[in-house]
């Protein structure tokens, strides 16, 4: 089934416009799934896939993974089997009404106001490095990307003086986001004073680097923000998502409706934008349940 694989990895590319995080995890999962099939049934070709063949596969996933990454791990799979479909590999899509386990939604982490403050305030802006983690920080919190997007960015994007940057979301799928006025004073800081000696005269059109002038990967963002937010002394697990996180809370505290929120987000669909308005009410329960005095009686 390799070059079957292979194929869906370029309908994944070329026709979905999958971006390269969830190109990468498809085919991990689909892989695994062939070598199940293979080692265990003996199947080479997708004809010889039956449904009890999928049901034994997610029976053994139960017991080594948790029921979310079992739900992503079936998200794959039913792509590949539906990609089968269309290539006429197949004449049943053995995986289509195989139902996902069900997932106990917990509410993502946000940091309060005072907390992101905090972290911002570790930051030194009179280096270098300090200059690129100060416009990062108040990028990611001020316009709430995804860490994906934030570090896609290429200089082109940017329209400082326009109070927009052009980012690539999900799917490849390119929106405008508006950028606060502190964004564009840390970002002009960055470009002007810093990022030209990152480089070390190297060339790359992203516009955040490393100190080796590379784009700065994932790894390192995240590690530069677990070290400002425990110097911070922030005890929420902080990661890139939970600045995102932090955004979508603040602005809906704040008076915005979900729509605007949706657009900026840019979630194709309003239910993913509506998790923020049960953070919200939650820690406005906590709020009054700390600040109340009859609360605090009871």
């Amino acid at each position: 089934m390799k070059y079957l694989i292979k194929d869906f990895q370029l309908y994944l590319k070329n026709e979905k416009g999958s971006s390269k995080n969830t190109l990468d995890s498809y085919l991990r999962d689909v892989e695994q799934y062939a070598a199940f099939l293979l080692r265990y049934h003996g199947i080479k070709s997708p004809k010889d896939i039956e449904r009890v063949h999928l049901e034994a596969y997610m029976r053994s996933l139960k017991r080594i993974i948790s029921t979310k990454s079992m739900a992503r791990k079936l998200t794959a799979i039913k792509s590949f089997h539906h990609f089968l479909i269309l290539e006429k590999e197949v004449s049943e899509d053995i995986a289509k009404s195989y139902k996902s386990p069900k997932i106990e939604k917990s509410l993502p982490k946000v940091l309060s106001v005072d907390e992101v403050i905090s972290i911002l305030n570790q930051v030194d802006p009179k280096t270098e490095l300090g200059l690129r983690n100060m416009a990062l920080l108040e990028l990611i919190y001020g316009s709430g990307l995804r860490v994906s997007e934030l570090l896609d960015i290429e200089m082109g994007d940017i329209h400082l003086n326009q109070g927009y940057i052009i980012v690539k979301g999900k799917g490849s799928k390119e929106r405008m986001v508006p950028i606060s006025d502190p964004s564009v004073v840390a970002l002009r800081e960055y470009i002007i004073k810093s990022r030209e000696h990152l480089l070390h005269q190297m060339k790359t059109s992203y516009l955040f680097v490393n100190q080796k002038g590379s784009r700065l990967s994932r790894q390192g963002f995240f590690k530069l923000l677990k070290k400002l937010a425990h110097d911070a002394h922030v005890e929420t697990d902080c990661s890139p998502h939970t600045l995102r996180h932090s955004f979508a809370t603040h602005l809906l505290e704040n008076g915005m409706d979900l729509r605007t929120l949706q657009s900026l987000l840019g979630h194709e669909d309003i239910s993913t934008t509506q998790i923020y308005t049960h953070i919200s009410q939650k820690r406005i329960q906590e709020i009054y349940q700390s600040a109340h005095p009859r609360a605090k009686e009871e």
